[in-house]
């Protein structure tokens, strides 16, 4: 199956299944992309995109994604 056709079938699908599809395989997506900076600075603006869209501030994803982090993670970096 190429690329197109495979986002094509995703397409097809209906919203909630495109959510369940999302969630199921991202995670496993994502591996391959975080090896790869220039990829993942591809992907960038099109987070940066979405979360326009969606209304989300950034400094209330950062405020987030901190409650989601390990307590031995907080403050590091």
């Amino acid at each position: 199956m190429t690329p197109e056709e495979l986002k094509e079938a995703v397409l097809a699908l209906d919203s909630d299944a495109r959510k369940a599809f999302l969630l199921d395989a991202l995670p496993e997506l994502a591996k391959d992309a975080m090896q790869d900076q220039m990829f993942l600075m591809q992907l960038f603006p099109i987070f940066l995109g979405l979360l326009k869209e969606s209304g989300i501030e950034l400094a209330q994803l950062v405020q987030l994604a901190s409650m989601f982090a390990p307590a031995d993670a907080v403050g590091q970096g």
